[in-house]
């Protein structure tokens, strides 16, 4: 895809309540440090993430990946420009976007099931059995239906991101947006979470934006991948990853898929030029 296509401005106008893209729309970001000034992470940006896509943002450490992920779930507001929803611009934090972050959101002084029912509890979305049996079905299809009275520090990291995203998925967002979710874990159990994100990701389609740092992941999930340069960022590229779904690790030694690696890898060291 070429860069113009990266850059659209006609985010606003694609999606639907419902079934809807989120976007920003010339958005500018800016920080202030005692150390080194002010920090232009954003300078006119906008992309458009379309529905029932994953889409992967991935760029080298420090080129504003997070900032992106909190100003989609409203975290924080751009100084200039708009990020929506649909039609619907994005002020505030709101449950139809959750981010689940890089480190654990788990309450600890509760258990699994009642971090799981947390927000519909406290939103009165549903009244105490409906949330309990709607949390006992999300932790029973994450493998955690026998950890549902354990507390945070009683599961392993990988147990952990499971409930993190089940506390997510319980509030019916349109759009999961996951920041390095799972940054830090062992290969055997990061690869293992991939293909649980994968297969649900099959089953709701989802509209994902998922952040990471890591190539093989990226291409393992995306049907996009963005590639973000620094300095201010920027959205250098957007790689289209035509591998079948379903997908299992044995893409990861397709001509296609080394073709698309070989392709990233470029326009990563490009950006690390900029």
């Amino acid at each position: 895809m070429a860069e113009g296509e990266a850059l659209s401005t006609s985010a606003v106008d694609q999606g639907k309540t419902g079934n809807a893209g989120i976007w920003l729309d010339k958005v500018s970001k800016s920080f202030s440090s005692p150390d080194a000034g002010t920090i232009q992470v954003f300078q006119e940006l906008s992309v458009n993430f379309e529905p029932n896509q994953l889409h992967v943002v991935m760029g080298a450490s420090g080129c504003g990946k997070s900032t992106l992920g909190y100003l989609l779930a409203g975290f924080i507001s751009p100084d200039q420009g708009n990020v929506g929803l649909g039609p619907n611009p994005v002020i505030n934090p709101g449950p139809e976007r959750l981010l689940v972050f890089q480190e654990t959101a788990l309450w600890p002084w509760m258990t699994v099931l009642e971090n799981v029912i947390f927000g519909p509890k406290v939103r009165g979305d549903a009244n105490a059995k409906e949330a309990k049996d709607a949390a006992q079905a999300l932790l029973a299809k994450f493998g955690l239906a026998e950890f549902a009275d354990k507390y945070p520090y009683q599961l392993s990291g990988g147990m952990k991101r499971r409930a993190e995203i089940a506390q997510a998925l319980i509030n019916r967002p349109e759009v999961m947006i996951l920041d390095e979710p799972f940054r830090g874990l062992d290969v055997m159990t990061r690869e293992i979470l991939q293909e649980y994100y994968l297969d649900l990701f099959e089953e709701t389609r989802q509209t994902t934006v998922f952040i990471t740092s890591e190539l093989e992941e990226a291409l393992f999930l995306a049907d996009k991948i963005y590639i973000m340069g620094d300095q201010p960022a920027c959205i250098l590229d957007i790689i289209d990853v035509d591998l079948p779904r379903p997908r299992d690790f044995e893409v990861t030694v397709s001509k296609k898929y080394l073709e698309y690696k070989e392709q990233a890898i470029k326009l990563l060291f490009q950006s690390e030029e900029l």
